[in-house]
């Protein structure tokens, strides 16, 4: 078994097209504005804490895994399957993690 922690893992999704979000000023920068408004920022990309970052990393990844040959699970759907002779291969994702378990001396040969 491996596991695999992606660093950043939220940045790598898309907000959906025309999908627009706002939020404060992260600390450290103005909340008013030089015409004594309160300030937001538009969203560019999904960041920790955001309700939907989570799932743009999913629809990001899963596509992937299928196009590699992978099957979901249909009772799971964070569980991937591939298996090639008497190799099997599973993934299990959570968050930003992916447990990666292999029957197989040599995971590559799958």
């Amino acid at each position: 078994m491996r596991r695999w922690d992606f660093v950043a893992a939220y940045l790598q999704g898309e907000l959906e097209p025309g999908e627009v979000v706002y939020c404060h000023p992260p600390p450290g920068y103005a909340t008013i504005g030089s015409d004594g408004r309160p300030r937001i920022c538009r969203v560019q990309k999904p960041v920790y804490g955001m309700a939907q970052a989570g799932r743009k990393w999913q629809r990001t990844r899963f596509p992937w895994l299928e196009a590699q040959g992978f099957t979901q699970s249909s009772t799971d759907t964070c569980i991937f399957s591939k298996t090639r002779g008497s190799d099997k291969l599973v993934i299990g994702c959570y968050v930003d993690d992916l447990f990666v378990l292999y029957s197989a001396d040599d995971p590559h040969s799958l």
